[in-house]
């Protein structure tokens, strides 16, 4: 082997090491190994940015912001009654937020899908007295399934489109992907409404504030004529709770619980004032105790809080491109940075009960916030949380939503009649929405995951070295020297089983930009027709239900349905299973060898 060759494939190994070790979020981890890459001249220098200009980057970015206007508008809102009279049969309402957040991800980026719809099935549910969990793992895999019908459903569907345009000339069109992708995705549903939901490990049977319990967080201390705080400044209380590992969240003002963001706040403590403190319960007590205040039950700090007129509570969970993970309230200084009160949060439906201080955040967490309504809202969009609370639609938005989806519709039916191509059609889109305020400009690119777009642009050109370089003659010869002599069709399915299991632990686009040369290098030396293997790659890559990392869906119903890394395989097993089964006859039958 060459030193080139040599040098790509420690990187690769490296990369996917890195990738799934998860300690450094996979743009930054894809970007190093681009630029020793480029350092090593594995990828030219001249072509190290190529990865960004590529057509596939640019049509997920363009099906990112379209898929924040449709969200924004509220366009998804007109299909939601439909769900609220099914809430009391559990299999047909499972059933209809299921083939929603299919039909909805045929369209729109499969994340946002989930995140409309998410609220929603919480709701409903806890209003029905069931668990949240048996809706929302056949949610997020319903709206995984979806993405498979449609060139623009998923970003594994528009690489291996980009890719074989690169090799063929050709790229696939906005339906190509619809005969097999919609047959497995009605057979993955039917199979998780029939069979699925039941296999889901049910551990939380509350939801909302219960999942919380913040009766156990939340005390009030009241200051006593023999405390030695009288007279000393809300912002000294504030600081000797800190160092205590407490916070401080309101005192009382007149007949108001005033929230407390700074810890400079020069009111000072009279005898009989009231306190909010968040912390644990034996922590709390001894402070009462070192500094003479009266310390009263949770239940009444409960109260203060929910009847507070001008603020309120907001349950979110942490996307896995949050800021927030891999820190703690007290290095982010939430409170202060974020001009809310972080209360409690949950992991895997369990509250956290020790100091919340130190609490390290992760995909999937649940906090409860508190404040007022536009401190929060610019909160949760700063942190990049999603909230688990229905958004009501206003008058004004409800025009903006018609204006969205007339302006989504008129561009995909000018994608399939091939008078424009997906790009055009999508950035036009884009532009209308921009221009008549669906998407205000000061937000244009909010709703894109650029974490998932540098992953893109540094991983093209680490693909393309692997034919530049001839380590993919290297890997199609190995494969071949294995599996070589096996059936056509055993190929193409053991192909679509590797893929599926790399994305499982691999985000789903760097599986099938890593795949798709492999799966097309092996059917052109096998005289096989390349596009059953590439739709082989474009299933495979998508279908990631045994883990919680494989798909940012999982990872986000991670928190509010309570589950945990082993629960995913329950359904998901079956369901690959399942995916298979259906796929290779459908592959055959469409795409003959």
């Amino acid at each position: 082997m060459t030193f080139h060759q040599v040098s790509l494939i420690v990187i690769l190994i490296s990369l996917l090491v890195l990738l799934v070790w998860g300690r450094w979020r996979y743009d930054v981890v894809a970007l190093g190994a681009l630029f020793v890459a480029g350092l090593l001249g594995v990828v030219p220098q001249a072509e190290l940015f190529s990865g960004f200009g590529n057509p596939a980057t640019i049509t997920v970015v363009l099906v990112l912001i379209i898929s924040f206007g449709l969200t924004r508008s509220g366009a998804v809102d007109y299909v939601l009654p439909i769900i609220e009279p099914l809430q009391s049969k559990p299999f047909l309402h499972i059933a209809a937020l299921t083939f929603l957040a299919a039909f909805l991800s045929m369209f729109m980026n499969n994340v946002g899908a989930l995140a409309l719809l998410m609220p929603i099935a919480i709701q409903s549910t806890t209003k029905a007295g069931r668990p949240p969990a048996t809706v929302l793992m056949p949610l997020s895999f319903g709206s995984i399934l979806g993405g498979l019908v449609t060139l623009i459903g998923t970003p594994p569907n528009i690489l291996v489109a980009s890719y074989r345009e690169e090799v063929t000339g050709e790229s696939f069109s906005m339906f190509d992907f619809s005969p097999v992708g919609g047959v497995v995705a009605l057979c993955g549903i039917f199979f998780m409404l029939i069979v699925g939901w039941r296999l889901v490990k049910v551990r939380k049977q509350t939801a909302g504030m219960d999942l919380f319990e913040i009766e156990e967080y939340l005390f009030e201390l009241k200051v006593t004529k023999e405390s030695e705080l009288i007279g000393q400044t809300v912002g000294t209380m504030k600081k000797m709770l800190v160092e205590a590992k407490m916070d401080l969240l309101s005192y009382e003002h007149g007949k108001k619980m005033v929230r407390v963001v700074s810890a400079d706040n020069d009111r000072e403590l009279a005898d009989n004032m009231r306190v909010m403190v968040q912390g644990p319960h034996d922590e709390v007590q001894k402070f009462a105790k070192d500094n003479n205040l009266g310390m009263h039950t949770a239940m009444n700090g409960m109260q203060a809080l929910l009847h507070s007129e001008d603020k309120e509570f907001s349950e979110v969970v942490i996307t896995p491109n949050s800021r927030l993970i891999g820190a703690t309230p007290s290095s982010s200084n939430f409170n202060n940075r974020f001009k809310v009160n972080l209360l409690a949060v949950s992991r895997s439906g369990k509250p956290h009960r020790q100091r919340l201080r130190d609490f390290k955040f992760a995909a999937g967490d649940v906090l409860l916030l508190y404040g007022e309504e536009d401190k929060l809202q610019d909160a949760i969009s700063r942190i990049d949380c999603y909230p688990l609370a229905r958004r009501m639609l206003s008058t004004g938005q409800s025009r903006k939503a018609l204006e969205a989806l007339v302006i989504f519709v008129s561009g995909i039916l000018l994608v399939a009649a091939g008078v424009l191509s997906i790009q055009l059609a999508l950035g036009l889109a884009t532009v209308a929405m921009a221009l008549r305020g669906i998407i205000p400009v000061k937000e244009f690119y909010d709703g894109v995951d650029w974490p998932v777009v540098v992953l893109l642009g540094a991983m093209i050109p680490l693909g393309a070295a692997l034919e530049t370089t001839g380590v993919m003659d290297l890997v199609v010869s190995g494969f071949l020297s294995v599996a070589g002599g096996l059936p056509p069709a055993v190929i193409l399915a053991l192909l679509l089983i590797v893929t599926m299991t790399v994305s499982d632990v691999l985000n789903n686009a760097a599986t099938a930009i890593l795949m798709a040369p492999i799966a097309y290098n092996i059917a052109i030396f096998l005289n096989l027709n390349p596009d059953a293997f590439l739709m082989a790659i474009a299933v495979g890559a998508s279908c990631a239900f045994l883990t919680p990392i494989g798909h940012q869906n999982n990872a986000l119903i991670m928190g509010p349905g309570g589950y945990q890394f082993g629960d995913y395989w329950r359904m998901g097993l079956p369901l690959e299973i399942v995916i298979v089964s259906v796929s290779v006859p459908m592959l055959l039958i469409v795409f003959p060898l």
